[in-house]
């Protein structure tokens, strides 16, 4: 019989990106501004996760909504090509496809305005129990942007999950409306890992230092904290293990993406039982390749490139 298991389950946000760089300022009104480059893709934490993963050599499903447009065909036909099963993904007939127009600044920052669409309408039973019951993770990805699933909905799935005998693991995004913790705390106590950016983190638990942040962590039950700390690296958190790793030193064009693919590439290391410091040091190495092409997972390489890159690239200092 055909392995029907699915390595990691995604569930949360699915978007198609319009980006354009460089974009430093923005073109006085009525006027226009040229750019080297513009282009379309996939993005959303889920999507992102979902096809990094699978360019490590994963078994991915992704879960969530798109509109019944044109965004919603790219959105999956982009996750189909790139190995992802898209059968739970939903196709709303109320609500279009999530869109974020990404201005990408010459410095490889990035600045959104984004349209939450159908991602606002994913609800607990768009997970199925076979796909819980076939996943050895279930990865809740873009908390912060699905108010109909966001908090207690999403801490249903989470339960669901363990019930079932997966893993399960949160990411968040910046949350425009200030509500952190209301919104999160329902989760936390539902999650083993836990990988949010170090400036998400301190929002949701008042702390700035990472060891504090990763206790208040924690203390909600959670296995293992991963801060992403951009160029600075990562910081893990275990309840026996406390580890600072390093950035590799890349050339960054773009740096979209990158977080959801530090996610991926812990995942896969977390997959591959590898210790801690492993695990962490590839989930840095697919970060940082990510960031060297436009878009949020062209510059994802696959499992054995990205061990290459690990063995002979430079670390950032400090």
């Amino acid at each position: 019989m055909p392995d029907k298991t699915i390595d990691v389950a995604c569930m949360g946000i699915l978007v198609a990106d319009v980006f354009g760089r460089p974009i430093d300022q923005w073109p006085q009104r009525g006027r226009l501004s040229l750019v080297d480059e513009m282009g379309m893709g996939v993005g959303g934490c889920a999507s992102n996760a979902g096809i990094d993963l699978a360019k490590l050599g994963a078994k991915v499903a992704v879960i969530g909504r798109v509109g019944r447009d044109g965004f919603g065909d790219f959105v999956r036909a982009t996750l189909n090509a790139s190995g992802v099963d898209t059968s739970t993904i939903v196709v709303d007939p109320e609500a279009g496809t999530s869109g974020t127009m990404v201005m990408v600044h010459g410095d490889g920052e990035r600045s959104f305005i984004h349209y939450p669409g159908a991602n606002a309408r994913v609800q607990p039973e768009d997970m199925p129990d076979e796909v819980l019951q076939r996943s050895k993770i279930v990865f809740i990805a873009g908390t912060n942007v699905m108010p109909g699933f966001d908090g207690e909905p999403a801490a249903q799935v989470l339960r669901r999950a363990k019930e079932a005998g997966a893993t399960t693991c949160l990411d968040t995004v910046w949350d425009a409306t200030g509500r952190w913790m209301e919104i999160i705390a329902p989760m936390l106590p539902h999650a083993d890992i836990f990988l949010p950016s170090i400036a998400e983190a301190a929002e949701i638990v008042k702390e700035t230092e990472p060891a504090k942040i990763a206790e208040k962590l924690m203390a909600y039950g959670i296995k293992i904290v991963g801060l992403k700390m951009g160029e600075q690296g990562c910081y893990l958190r275990t309840a026996g293990e406390e580890l600072r790793l390093p950035a590799f030193r890349v050339d960054s064009i773009d740096g979209t993406g990158s977080g959801d693919a530090f996610a991926a590439g812990f995942l896969r290391g977390y997959l591959e039982g590898w210790p801690l410091e492993r695990t962490g040091r590839f989930a840095n190495a697919v970060g940082a390749l990510c960031t060297t092409a436009m878009g949020t997972t062209a510059g994802v390489r696959s499992f054995d490139e990205t061990l290459a890159f690990m063995a002979t690239a430079v670390l950032r200092e400090g």
